[in-house]
């Protein structure tokens, strides 16, 4: 579907002005054939958008009703808040008021093990869990005096946990699972996926084990969560523990991703075990000894799109567990949808016709649909805005809740290459790179809404609708991200997709090149071979020939700014308040992996710091926002090994 924005990222020589018109119930199968249902191929089209290569759309009498229905549907906020009270959370940051627990006074619901069938079973024996959302289990991974290694106290904040409690004697053991966290009832989840296109069947938590949900002052429902905790009957083969460098990179990025403005799930802290896991790296037959660690991760909810898949795949038995899993997932995180009545005018026509009036007051899951749609759409465009690529876009790996959730063999871009994958065993097909991530949250999208399809819970219709307008949201957060990345007045497709493709073509680090561009001066008089001065610092070793084609684009760049008359000041704070200047690069998490496995947590301290204030400039920290060295393309460096 979003053949635009992949080829404006390529370094191909296609036209960035062509245009092509696309239905999602006809024109998307050819790329992707995995769908499980044929009502893709069957009926009319009843809506398309013509979009073009590099970005830009025009979109059908259904897109013109985008203001209305992103309004009334947005459930959460998304993007950088800076400059009000609220995190990205909603949570007030402000410390009026502000209630302060012992772990022991959190107030727990468990509205997920109440509400929903669990496994009457509780052993840990790798199996077939049937009729069972969940399997109740408890953390059996041996410690050995673990360490907290680092925590969070802004997400401590998000269920009113007192920070002090860090400082607890006894606050490793129990965030190890060696010890019980009282009122906690810990679970681990049942789901499945498709992987890398395929259907995997039975996935569920292998490694996760779910203490509980709690309620903080503000009535907001937070699930905390041991990774790397021990078997559960989703372990299949594997051991249910985790290693500190993946266990590192994992609660790095979580809070890093949060104060990009990203919506992600949390890390509240990071404790080794003080025991030892073997893991075979490099997939070579050369396994070695590794110190083991867990994450206690923080969602509003673990919910994805695999929660639901696993049920309606298993037949008509389970179909009940789709809608059950709906109804729970509305009333505790969407209830604005059980209250919507016809003066909402939530109808929007797709065609000609009163059939082809798709009507979303009348079902609460095709509203829901289209939600989940609007905010995967939106999530995904705010990756691409930042250079973030998943690396594991599978369907279990897809929240419900619109947040990025499993850093696994994830990275941002350096060098910008639109094939960029830090997943190895992605590299043959590369289906989970960078320029694929919007077609991919589409495909995905698209076995969510089949789901729910499959469970009687929305008709073609609906799901037709909620898939393009995960198209239209895409397009406009997209176009809207790179116009402030550049400072512009409004969206320029030829001006974005040249500058896109000059990037591919010199290899230029994305996020060092926006972060300089704001030094750029609205000034036409400027001579030409001073042009690319600030931005000399990031196009190294370029020849003449591609000197000429960047000072053509500063060119028109310059014009652009010149026309909008807003002043360089103004326009500079706009830019860097949108442009990090500090991402977590690869590099910099390898080099607090190796201190930290020698014992020296320093540097993942350091690190969380720099990564809560990503817009700043933060005098004496410049080293966090250099190109990496030579040593960081070996192999190996933070690539799928990280994922163990």
């Amino acid at each position: 579907m979003f053949s635009q924005i992949t080829a404006s990222l390529s370094h191909a020589s296609s036209s960035l002005t062509a245009t092509t018109a696309f239905s999602l119930r006809s024109s998307l199968r050819p790329k992707f054939n995995f769908f499980p249902f044929n009502r893709y191929n069957s009926g009319k089209r009843h809506f398309s958008a013509v979009v073009s290569m590099d970005g830009s759309s025009s979109s059908s009498p259904v897109a013109a009703s985008v203001d209305s229905i992103s309004e009334y549907l947005k459930n959460q906020t998304l993007g950088n808040n800076k400059g009000t009270n609220y995190s990205h959370d909603g949570v007030n940051n402000t410390s009026e008021n502000r209630v302060r627990l012992k772990l022991e006074e959190l107030n727990w619901d468990h509205s997920f093990i109440r509400e929903l069938p669990g496994d009457p079973r509780t052993d840990i024996i790798p199996r077939e869990v049937l009729h069972s959302c969940y399997t109740k289990v408890s953390p059996s991974v041996q410690v050995d005096n673990p360490q907290l290694v680092a925590w969070s106290d802004s997400v401590a904040e998000l269920f009113n946990l007192d920070p002090e409690e860090f400082e607890r004697p006894d606050f490793p053991q129990i965030f190890s699972g060696a010890l019980p966290l009282v009122g906690a009832m810990p679970y681990a989840q049942c789901y499945g996926g498709h992987q890398f296109g395929m259907w995997a069947g039975q996935l569920g938590d292998g490694r996760a084990v779910t203490l509980g949900e709690v309620l903080n002052s503000r009535s907001q429902r937070w699930e905390l969560q041991l990774k790397g905790a021990g078997r559960t009957p989703y372990s299949r083969f594997a051991d249910g523990l985790a290693v500190l460098r993946s266990s590192i990179r994992e609660f790095l990025c979580s809070e890093a991703m949060h104060s990009l403005g990203i919506p992600t799930t949390r890390a509240l802290c990071l404790v080794t075990t003080g025991k030892y896991v073997s893991r075979d790296m490099f997939y070579d037959g050369n396994p070695k000894d590794e110190p083991g660690a867990i994450v206690c991760r923080v969602a509003q909810s673990f919910l994805r799109f695999g929660s639901y898949q696993i049920h309606a795949s298993r037949g008509k038995d389970d179909l009940g567990l789709v809608r059950s899993l709906a109804d729970y997932a509305i009333r505790h995180h969407f209830a604005h949808l059980e209250n919507m009545t016809k003066s909402d005018s939530l109808s929007f026509s797709t065609g000609e016709g009163d059939d082809s009036v798709v009507d979303l007051t009348s079902n609460k899951y095709a509203a829901w649909a289209v939600e989940v749609a609007e905010l995967t759409a939106s999530l995904v465009a705010k990756w691409q805005g930042v250079g973030f690529t998943h690396g594991v876009l599978n369907t279990d790996n897809m929240s419900i809740l619109g947040l990025t959730i499993d850093y696994g063999p994830f990275g941002f871009l350096d060098a910008f290459d639109p094939s960029y994958t830090p997943n190895t065993t992605d590299l043959p097909g590369r289906r989970y790179c960078f320029a694929n991530q919007p077609d991919i949250g589409l495909w995905n999208i698209a076995q969510f809404t089949t789901t729910l399809s499959a469970a009687n819970l929305i008709n073609n219709k609906e799901a037709n609708y909620a898939m393009e307008r995960y198209g239209t949201k895409f397009m406009d957060e997209y176009q809207a991200i790179m116009t402030k990345k550049l400072g512009l007045p409004k969206y320029n497709k030829q001006l974005i997709g040249e500058l896109l493709k000059n990037m591919a073509v010199d290899k230029v680090d994305y996020t060092n090149f926006f972060r300089l561009l704001s030094n750029i001066k609205a000034d036409p008089t400027i001579p030409e071979g001073e042009l690319l001065i600030p931005l000399k610092a990031v196009l190294l070793d370029i020849g003449n020939e591609r000197k000429d084609a960047w000072t053509s684009w500063v060119k028109s760049y310059i014009q652009e700014l010149s026309a909008s008359g807003v002043s360089d000041e103004e326009r500079k704070m706009s830019m860097d308040s949108i442009n990090p200047k500090y991402i977590l690069r690869n590099y910099l998490c390898q080099s607090a992996i190796d201190a930290a496995e020698q014992g020296d947590f320093e540097e993942v301290r350091r690190l969380l710091k720099v990564m809560a204030r990503p817009y700043d400039e933060q005098p004496g920290m410049e080293k966090y926002a250099r190109l990496p060295p030579a040593w960081a393309y070996r192999p190996g460096v933070c690539m799928l090994s990280c994922s163990s």
